[in-house]
C-alpha cells in the first residue's frame, strides 16, 4: 500500500500585503461577532463576513483502514441480499489495485465509468489506497463526452462496462478486474481500458491523450460545465474532503450500526460526502437502485425497506415529498438536500432532520447549512429557508463587484475560503481567475485565497445567508450547475448547425426547463428532434433541452450581442400561442383533445404543462420530447393524485408513447365510488 503524502501545512500568514490599519468593525464568527477589520465605512457597521468554526484536517483512507481492524465483520455496504463486511470490502480493493499493478500510479487519473454500486465501492477505495486520482464519469457519460474529457485530460485509463467506453479504449488494452458484478446497479463486466501503449504516470502515449494531470494530493477530481463547451475538471484534495466528513459525521451522528444512502449520481460529486461518510463511520453504505430517480414513492419504499438512517439527495428530489403527507414508518433521522434553491421548509410531520445544504464542487461539495425540525417555530413556513451558516474552517465573504466586503443585509457575490477550498482547476489559467487572493482589507488566519461562486447572496445579521441567483449565464436544471455555452456548442458540433443560443424558461414554480434555439447551417434544414438525439451523446440527461427552435437570426440588443431575454420571450410566446393540436407521428392524423379519452387527456395536459410544449400530441414517446426524471416523477405524482392509480417509472419508460402510458392507466384504474 502506497503511503499518502503528508498534509499541506496552512500558512499561518496572509498570502497578500497586509492593508493599512483601519477603523474595527464587527465580523461574525461560527460563535458569535469578533473585532475584525475592513473598508472605511462607519464604524459598528457588520461587514459580510463570516468565519464557521475552526477545524484540523485529518485523513480519509486511514479512518476507513480503523474501521477495517477494528470491527472487520461489520457491514460495509449492503447490497440488496448481499452483505459485504468492512473485511470484503477491504480484500476487494486490495485485489483491485492488484490487477492494476504498476498501470496506474499514484497522481493518475482514472475515469470511473460505474453507476451507484458495491463495485463503485471497491473502485474508490481501491483508487485511494494506489494514491491515484478518481475521476467519476457516470455510468453512461456518453462517448463523445468522454472522448472530450480524455483529449483534454492525461487519464491513464477507464473502468466500467466495455460497452459504455468510447471506441478509442474499446480498441484498446483491457485488464480485467475483480470488481463485484452483481447487486444493484451492478456492471456486467468491468475492466480498465487503456489506448496505445499509454502507461500512466503522464507518459502522454496513446492516440488523442490530454496533457493535463491532477495537481499534487488530489483524491479526487470531478467535472463541471465549462463555458467553452467542454467540461472543466477540478481537484480536490483529502485533506478538504475531511472537514466536511467530520462536520457530517457531528451533525448527522452517522456511527457504526447505521445505514447511509448511495443515491447521489455518480458524475456529481455529492455522491463522495455520502461514499466516504459512510465508510469513514463505520456505518454501511446501500446502493440506491435507478427506478429511486424517477419516482418520489419508490424512493421513500426505498427508505423504509432498507431501514435508511441517512439519507443525501438533490433537492429536486425531495421537495415533492413535502408535498404530500410525509410517512412515518421511516428510520430516516437525518436528510441533507442541496443542489438547487430549497422552495419551502419542510412541515411539522417531518420526522427526519433536514439539513439544507450548499456549496460548489471548487469548495468541496458543501459549505453552508441550514438545519430545520419539526418542532421548530418557521416549520411548514412556504417560504425559501436561508442556505445556512459557515461550516468548520469555512470563511464566507460577499463581495461587491470589485472585491470588496459589503455590509450585511447588502447583495453581493459569495467568496469561500478556507479548508474547504478545492486544489484547483486543472486548467492553472482558470485556477488563476476564480480562485482570487483576499480582500486587503480583510484579516483571517490562515486565509490566502477565495473562490468566486459567481452566486448571488445576502448575508443576515447572523450570518446566515439567503440565495438570490446567479450573477452569470449559469443555471441549475434538475440540481445540476449547467452552463449553457456548454450546450450551445454541443449543438455547434453539427455541421447542419451553423450556430445555437440556449435560454432557460421557468414555471410558476420556479422549475426550468432548457430551450435550444438553432440557426441552420445554410442550406441544412435538420429536424428539431435529430438535433436532440445528436446531444444526447454529448451532454448529461440534465442538461439535453427540452425543445429546439429553428430560427432564422437571433436577436441584438443596444451592444450587439445576442439578446438572450428576447431569446426567451420569444420561445414563451410561442409555447403560449401554439394551439394544443398535433399531428400523431403514427397516423398523420390531427390529435385534439376534444377526441381524447379523459385519461389521455389528463396525461397529455399534464405533460404539456410540466414540459412547456403545447403541440406535444399522444403519438410522441415521453423521452423523445425531452422527458427527465425529474418530470417523470412529478407525471406520476399527478396521474396517482387525479386517478388513485400508482405506476412506476419504468412502465413510463417502456411505453412506445403517451397513447400507449394512457392505455396502461385505464387498465389498472378501477372506478372511483359516486362522491369520493
Amino acid at each position: 500500500m502506497t503511503q499518502p503524502p503528508p498534509l499541506p501545512v496552512t500558512p499561518t500568514t496572509p498570502a497578500t500585503p497586509v492593508a493599512p490599519v483601519v477603523p474595527a468593525v464587527p465580523v461574525a464568527t461560527g460563535t458569535g461577532l469578533v473585532t475584525g477589520t475592513g473598508p472605511a465605512i462607519a464604524t459598528g457597521t457588520a461587514l459580510s463576513v463570516a468565519h464557521g468554526p475552526a477545524a484540523e484536517p485529518t485523513r480519509v483512507v486511514a479512518r476507513f483502514e480503523d474501521h477495517v481492524r477494528r470491527d472487520p465483520q461489520a457491514p460495509a455496504v449492503i447490497d440488496g441480499t448481499r452483505i459485504w463486511t468492512y473485511q470484503d470490502l477491504d480484500a476487494a480493493a486490495v485485489r483491485v489495485a492488484a490487477a492494476l499493478g504498476d498501470r496506474v500510479r499514484p497522481g493518475d487519473l482514472v475515469g470511473v465509468c460505474l453507476d451507484r454500486s458495491t463495485a463503485l465501492v471497491v473502485t474508490a477505495v481501491a483508487l485511494a489506497r494506489i494514491g491515484a486520482v478518481y475521476l467519476p464519469l457516470g455510468p453512461r457519460p456518453g462517448e463523445r463526452r468522454t472522448r472530450a474529457v480524455t483529449e483534454d485530460l492525461d487519464v491513464a485509463c477507464l473502468i466500467g462496462d466495455l460497452g459504455v467506453l468510447p471506441e478509442e479504449h474499446r480498441a484498446g488494452e483491457h485488464v480485467p478486474l475483480p470488481l463485484p458484478t452483481g447487486g444493484v446497479n451492478a456492471p456486467a463486466a468491468a475492466v480498465a481500458a487503456f489506448t496505445g501503449s499509454g502507461s500512466g504516470s503522464g507518459s502522454g502515449s496513446g492516440s488523442g491523450r490530454g496533457t493535463r494531470r491532477a495537481p499534487e494530493g488530489a483524491l479526487y477530481a470531478v467535472l463541471t460545465s465549462g463555458s467553452t463547451g467542454r467540461p472543466k475538471a477540478v481537484a480536490v484534495a483529502e485533506a478538504s474532503l475531511s472537514v466536511a466528513l467530520d462536520w457530517y459525521r457531528a451533525a448527522t451522528g452517522l456511527a457504526p450500526g447505521d445505514r447511509q444512502s448511495l443515491l447521489i449520481g455518480v458524475a456529481f460529486d455529492p455522491h463522495l460526502l455520502e461514499l466516504w461518510a459512510g465508510l469513514t463511520s463505520g456505518a454501511a453504505l446501500v446502493p440506491a437502485p435507478d427506478d429511486t430517480r424517477w419516482d418520489s414513492h419508490v424512493l421513500t419504499d426505498w427508505w423504509r425497506d432498507t431501514a435508511l438512517t441517512h439519507v443525501v439527495a438533490a433537492t429536486p428530489t425531495v421537495e415533492p415529498l413535502l408535498d404530500r403527507p410525509w410517512p412515518q414508518d421511516l428510520k430516516l433521522r437525518h436528510l441533507v438536500v442541496g443542489g438547487d434553491r430549497m422552495r419551502r421548509r419542510p412541515g411539522t410531520d417531518v420526522t427526519a432532520t433536514v439539513h439544507n445544504a450548499y456549496g460548489p464542487a471548487e469548495a468541496t461539495v458543501v459549505t453552508t447549512t441550514h438545519t430545520m425540525r419539526a418542532t421548530d417555530p418557521g416549520a411548514g413556513d412556504p417560504a425559501p429557508p436561508p442556505i445556512g451558516t459557515a461550516l468548520p474552517g469555512v470563511t464566507l465573504v460577499v463581495t461587491d463587484g470589485d472585491g470588496t466586503p459589503v455590509a450585511r443585509g447588502q447583495d453581493g457575490e459569495l467568496r469561500v475560503g478556507g479548508h474547504c477550498l478545492a486544489l484547483g482547476y486543472l486548467d492553472p489559467e482558470l485556477t488563476a481567475r476564480r480562485f482570487t487572493p483576499p480582500p486587503r482589507e480583510l484579516l483571517a488566519p490562515a486565509l490566502d485565497r477565495l473562490y468566486r461562486t459567481g452566486d448571488r447572496v445576502r448575508m443576515n445579521s447572523d450570518g446566515s445567508l439567503d440565495f438570490l441567483g446567479r450573477l452569470d449565464d449559469q443555471v441549475k436544471i434538475s440540481g445540476v450547475r449547467i452552463e449553457p455555452a456548454e450546450v450551445e456548442a454541443a449543438f455547434e458540433q453539427d455541421p447542419r448547425v451553423r450556430s445555437a443560443v440556449v435560454t432557460v424558461l421557468r414555471d410558476s414554480s420556479g422549475l426550468g426547463r432548457l430551450v435550444a434555439h438553432v440557426r441552420p447551417a445554410e442550406g441544412a434544414e435538420p429536424a428539431a428532434g435529430d438535433l436532440l438525439d445528436a446531444v444526447r451523446a454529448w451532454l448529461p440527461e440534465q442538461a439535453v433541452p427540452t425543445a429546439v427552435r429553428i430560427v432564422d437570426g437571433f436577436p441584438l440588443d443596444a451592444n450587439g450581442k445576442v439578446d438572450r431575454a428576447a431569446l426567451a420571450a420569444q420561445a414563451q410566446a410561442a409555447a403560449q400561442a401554439t394551439a394544443p393540436v398535433s399531428e400523431d407521428p403514427r397516423t398523420g392524423a390531427a390529435d385534439d383533445l376534444t377526441g381524447a379519452t379523459a385519461t389521455e387527456r389528463l396525461v397529455l395536459t399534464t405533460v404539456r404543462d410540466l414540459i412547456g410544449r403545447p403541440g406535444t400530441g399522444l403519438g410522441d414517446r415521453f423521452t423523445d420530447i425531452g422527458g427527465t426524471s425529474l418530470v417523470a416523477a412529478r407525471l406520476l405524482a399527478t396521474v396517482e393524485h387525479e386517478t388513485g392509480v400508482r405506476l412506476r417509472a419504468p412502465e413510463l419508460l417502456r411505453s412506445t408513447d403517451l397513447r400507449a402510458f394512457a392505455a396502461l392507466l385505464d387498465q389498472r384504474r378501477t372506478p372511483r365510488p359516486e362522491g369520493a
